[in-house]
């Protein structure tokens, strides 16, 4: 099977390979650790096989409720917060036509989210188009109460039950959560929804290859089956007993370390392909609650280039030298474009006719990359054959293996996410929410 391949040869004049290499012993005893269950936080491992270990019965029951779904909504609307959302909106997104959403011939419902944030403009305007649409709801979470998502499931589910009447609309619910508690767990068994189960096992960020993701993407028309294909073959490839240079996941994760070490703090997913701004937006949230903790962790951003070169160009080229530069690279796109001659040429442009665009992109890449180089920014690169489900599927499962490795490198837990709570915590004694008395009146205090 082809694969996606790492390149870091465009880091060795700021880290030598030695430099790298020397962290092969750890990051194989970090490998070990994950898969042997025995580091912190080895109670949130469920991810590590879940390529391999889902059945042929579960992938069926994905497609089936998809199908239904498929049949009866000509919109689904994702309800979730972080990686209950973003995995299945990076795919999606890296899949689908860029116009989808005006296209009035489209085979699948169109997908829309919620619950991902409290703008009542927003919301507004969701329930205001999906008047008089044919909608159904995925609801994804496990306790069923935090905020956002149940506040945007409040809504939309009493809207779907009045255009529909309650009956049909607990056929267009689906409800991803805990098999046995929680507050949306509960009400699926007291409405009848169908449900997928969250195991315990799997926190949010690293739930892309469970039901949280494969449903949307299933609904929106994808093959669940080589996405899931393509992970499993990164899980053999990433395992322990890979040699740490032939590992991709471990080199990465050696890579990103050593150039923190030496002082480069941030690191910047690039893409040179508008349908991957959501995938920098997973990639964000799998690092960033992963590592950032203890006061350590590299601060994970991200571009979409050529775009952000005449925004964010000049600060890569020559603000403070903290960071480095992860690209994503497309080898081949899906369509062909050339550009054309034109008589007077005022653009200037007749040099590049007969030429594709994507042979443009490549030399924007190519010297963007040379640039940064000169500039003092390391480049990492990853090499997709094409943007499918095959190669989403394996860059999934890299991130995440490296993402575990690149943890316990950096000497934390990178499967909690304690901070996540603070903002919660004030926000609820703000809104005087039962049980946050004392905090309500320690809150005031401050302001």
């Amino acid at each position: 099977m082809e694969t996606i391949k790492l390149n870091i040869d465009k880091i060795q004049s700021f880290v030598s390979k030695e430099v790298i290499y020397s962290y092969e012993e750890q990051a194989n005893q970090a490998n070990s650790l994950l898969h042997e269950g025995t580091g912190i936080g080895n109670d949130f491992l469920g991810w590590l096989h879940l390529p391999s270990s889902i059945s042929e019965k579960e992938i069926e029951e994905l497609e089936t409720v998809a199908g239904a779904l498929r049949a009866a909504c000509d919109v689904v609307v994702v309800i979730g917060i972080g990686g209950s959302y973003l995995g299945a909106k990076a795919v999606i997104d890296a899949l689908s036509n860029s116009f989808e959403a005006m296209h009035s011939t489209r085979r699948n419902p169109l997908m829309l989210y919620a619950g991902h944030n409290i703008s009542e403009d927003y919301l507004f305007e969701l329930q205001d188009f999906l008047k008089n649409k044919s909608f159904g709801i995925i609801s994804i979470s496990k306790s069923g109460t935090t905020t956002e998502p149940a506040l945007a499931f409040r809504l939309l589910k009493e809207q779907l039950e009045k255009q529909v009447g309650k009956q049909e609309a607990q056929k267009r619910i689906v409800a991803v959560t805990d098999k046995a508690k929680g507050a949306l767990r509960m009400l699926a068994n007291q409405e009848g929804y169908k449900t997928f189960v969250i195991e315990d096992s799997v926190g949010g960020r690293y739930s892309v290859l469970t039901p949280v993701g494969l449903l949307p993407i299933a609904v929106a028309g994808f093959n669940i089956r080589d996405l899931i294909l393509g992970a499993m073959h990164f899980e053999t490839l990433c395992s322990p007993e890979t040699p740490f240079l032939q590992n991709p996941a471990a080199l990465y994760a050696a890579s990103r370390n050593a150039l923190y070490q030496n002082g480069k703090k941030i690191e910047i997913l690039v893409n040179f392909h508008p349908k991957l701004h959501y995938f920098n937006e997973w990639w964000k949230q799998l690092y960033g609650e992963s590592e950032g903790k203890d006061h350590k962790g590299i601060y994970p951003s991200a571009v979409d280039f050529t775009t952000d070169l005449h925004s964010m160009g000049q600060w890569i080229q020559q603000g403070e030298r903290t960071i480095f530069e992860t690209v994503i690279s497309i080898d081949k796109p899906h369509h062909e474009v050339r550009v054309p001659f034109d008589e007077d040429n005022l653009d200037g442009l007749n040099y590049l006719a007969g030429k594709r665009v994507d042979e443009i992109n490549k030399m924007a890449e190519l010297g963007t990359m040379i640039a940064h180089v000169d500039g003092g920014v390391p480049n990492i690169k990853l090499s997709l054959p094409e943007l499918n489900e095959l190669y989403l599927g394996q860059m999934i499962y890299f991130f995440e293996k490296a993402c575990g490795i690149s943890g316990y490198l950096l000497g934390i837990n990178p499967f909690d996410q304690p901070g996540v709570e603070a903002y919660k915590k004030n926000m609820f004694a703000l809104l005087e929410k039962p049980g946050y008395e004392e905090a309500t009146k320690a809150i005031k205090a401050k302001i």
